[in-house]
């Protein structure tokens, strides 16, 4: 599956400080002298799992229930907010962090345009809405009309419009609809002319790709059988199977075209070859590129099955296919990716048409006559555009340290648009044509800030171990460096995820507040490639943590931030991250930002996706790697009798990704443990999820309180 962009796909984190070093003291004092805060009691039980000759304490195993589901657990959770919400009222910056995040947040906002027929479809926000309209163009110029509006959906603007699709000729729209940040869909097919929904619905969809057969007959998706009453938010995700949807009949009658019943563990989404000749499967059993392709022909039940990759050894990106030669983006014998092109009748056979680089190959798209290539060169993106053969054409001017996504388009068409975005710039989307290298901005925001205000540097520090990891920083310019400013520095470290420049108007406000934002490229990510990503991962998880707390050790050294100025943030594999620094070196940090984070590390295989994640974090089950996540897993290490920094934690009460059990349970186990009187809270959302489809309002909300407590414990004077 090619990425066809390359750019962070997960959201970073921002920062910068103001010279308040004397009040950091004073804040410190006071804490020190000030009660601890009463947190709700909560019920300990006596749960112990004997693992290995190691008996593993659980008292909190009844938080992993669903909040829906056990009335016990909806209790504790309104009680934490009840604390939470009170402690935040008190913050003196919650309330102008909230004020410059919605003015920076007011600008009008492009998603990448699609062009089917003669039609262009594009997102749009015009500044706060709560979520973004989909619009559609007649022609390039054409004047644009909403064809749907999700702020319609839900009063709390809390249900999403996520992915769609147009039919070749732009006929019909094919969408999901994302309800309270769950990660289940349910995919619906609208007639473009007229606006109207057609009878059309499919259900439990979810990690599918949806794509149209060429002739607009229907479609091909990806969905999961349907969960027991009452479990769809934490039963695992098994028996993943593709099912084309003919227009005009209801989901009971879709055809069944691709099943692992032999391996319920894969996944299979499907694609469409740009010839719209064959189905591409693509199968994968966790979250490492490791790939089984399986090819069939489409029009044609009887044929057979091709099974073109089945080691599952790989990564394979669909890019192209000129009759039986594919061409796909693979590291087989390549770690940072090279572009190859394979003959389907003879798949163990590869032509090499780009080799393997420096700069790490992260996608590649055709669009027209040409192939273009993305990369990654120490976290900045690049693109290059080369001839189906190979051949280098011309590179594409980037217009600054930034990243690059989209390009994507089709065969028969030379029209390609791409957005780029950096720290202090936001998305600009330009339109690329292929044939005579023209590019053009098609939709540039209007801005109520300066750019030129802010200064962007990447800077390199040594590991623990010698390993040399690139960071960028971020900062508003004239700040006074001569004493340290309170820092944020944000992590991911995990899933080949690579952390590149983006925009965030809720950290730019903290920079323009007077902080620093400090953003790791740490072993584990893709930035390096394959390479890279061993690094971090498995046994070498430690890695992770390692860099993290080089990277703040090196803040500190260099007098960008100091001690007792310096908070750190990460969400989901970060939201672990910083749960496990804190309990590792809770002396480097002031603050903790610890989001949607992985917790519980010997159970996290057993809800909705977690099974997936072991390939980056081992098996449970399996003695070593139990071993080594028992060492690290934040909920088991938490040391009592040490102090610990200002702890805020978040998470979401329909986050059907990592289950907010995790967070519940390392809360509950944080205010148990003799840490010190600094607060340990917990902030739980009501109707939202991982991250997206989360409405605007909710992003600045959750955001506000985030920094307000970071400025707090790092010292920044926000006005």
């Amino acid at each position: 599956m090619s990425r066809n962009s390359f750019g962070a796909p997960l959201a970073l984190a921002l920062l910068l400080m103001s010279p308040a070093t004397a009040f950091a003291a004073e804040d410190s004092a006071a804490s020190a002298s000030a009660p601890a805060l009463a947190y709700p009691a909560t019920e300990r039980g006596d749960t112990i799992d004997p693992q290995f000759g190691v008996d593993v304490a659980d008292p909190y195993r009844w938080l992993e229930d669903d909040v829906r589901v056990n009335p016990k657990v909806a209790a504790w959770v309104a009680e934490q907010n009840k604390v939470t919400d009170a402690y935040l009222d008190t913050l003196p910056g919650r309330d102008a962090f909230k004020a410059r995040m919605t003015e920076l947040y007011n600008y009008e906002r492009f998603g990448l345009p699609k062009k089917a027929g003669s039609r262009y479809f594009y997102a749009r926000n015009d500044g706060l809405q709560p979520q973004s309209v989909l619009y559609v163009r007649d022609g390039l110029h054409g004047e644009g009309r909403v064809l749907i509006d999700p702020n319609q959906w839900a009063k709390d603007g809390a249900t999403a419009l996520a992915e769609w699709t147009p039919s070749e000729d732009g006929k019909y729209l094919l969408y999901s609809v994302q309800d309270g940040g769950t990660d289940w869909r349910i995919v619906r097919v609208m007639d473009v002319a007229t606006g109207k929904d057609l009878a059309d619905e499919v259900r439990w969809v979810k990690f599918s790709a949806l794509d149209w057969a060429k002739d607009g007959s229907g479609f091909f998706y990806s969905r999961f059988p349907e969960p027991a009453e009452g479990a769809a938010f934490q039963s695992l995700n098994e028996n993943h199977s593709v099912y084309f949807h003919k227009l005009g009949t209801p989901q009971s009658a879709d055809l069944l075209t691709h099943a692992t019943p032999d391996k319920p563990k894969l996944n299979n989404a499907a694609i469409v070859t740009d010839d719209g000749k064959y189905l591409l499967v693509i199968g994968s059993e966790g979250t490492d590129e490791r790939y089984g392709l399986t090819l069939h022909t489409i029009g044609k039940a009887k044929a057979k099955p091709v099974v073109l990759v089945d080691d599952f050894a790989n990564n394979w990106e669909y890019v192209t296919n000129e009759g039986t030669r594919f061409t796909f983006v693979t590291n087989k014998g390549a770690p940072r990716q090279r572009l190859v092109s394979m003959d389907i009748r003879k798949p163990r056979d590869l032509t090499e048409l780009v080799g393997e680089r420096e700069a790490t190959l992260v996608g590649a798209s055709r669009v027209g006559n040409r192939i273009i290539l993305s990369y990654l060169g120490d976290a900045k993106s690049q693109a290059e555009m080369i001839a189906l053969d190979g051949k280098k054409v011309a590179e594409i001017n980037l217009a600054d340290i930034g990243s690059a996504s989209g390009f994507g388009g089709k065969s028969a068409d030379p029209e390609t648009f791409y957005a780029f975005s950096s720290y202090a710039r936001p998305t600009t989307i330009y339109r690329l044509d292929t044939a005579t290298g023209k590019t053009e901005i098609f939709a540039e925001p209007k801005l109520t800030f300066k750019p030129d205000d802010f200064a962007v540097e990447q800077r390199f520090f040594k590991s623990k171990d010698g390993t040399e990891v690139p960071m960028f920083l971020v900062m508003k310019k004239g700040v006074d460096r001569s004493k340290g400013s309170p820092t944020i520095l944000y992590g991911y470290g995990g899933f080949n995820v690579s952390m590149t420049p983006a925009f965030s108007p809720t950290r730019l406000a903290w920079v323009d507040k007077g902080g620093v934002l400090a953003i790791a490229n740490l072993r584990g990510g893709g930035e390096y490639g394959k390479a890279w990503h061993d690094a971090g991962r498995l046994a070498n998880k430690q890695n992770v943590f390692d860099d993290f707390i080089a990277a703040g050790e090196f803040l500190i050294a260099e007098g960008i931030t100091g001690k007792g100025q310096l908070a750190i943030e990460g969400g989901s594999n970060g939201g672990l991250l910083v749960g496990a620094v804190t309990n590792q070196r809770p002396d480097l940090i002031a603050a903790a930002l610890p989001a949607v984070g992985v917790m519980d590390m010997l159970r996290f295989d057993r809800f909705t996706a977690g099974r997936y994640w072991v390939d980056d974090y081992g098996y449970p089950s399996k003695e070593a790697d139990f071993r080594n996540l028992l060492r690290y897993s934040p909920y088991h290490n938490i040391k009592s009798g040490v102090g610990y920094p200002a702890v805020l934690v978040t998470t979401a009460d329909t986050d059907d990704r990592v289950v907010p059990g995790h967070s519940f349970k390392y809360t509950a186990a944080l205010q148990h443990a003799e840490t010190g009187d600094k607060p340990h809270l917990i902030r739980i959302e009501t109707r939202a999820g991982h991250g997206s489809g989360k409405p605007t309002d909710k992003i600045i909300a959750e955001a506000a309180d985030k920094y307000a407590f970071a400025a707090k414990w790092t010292g920044l004077a926000v006005e």
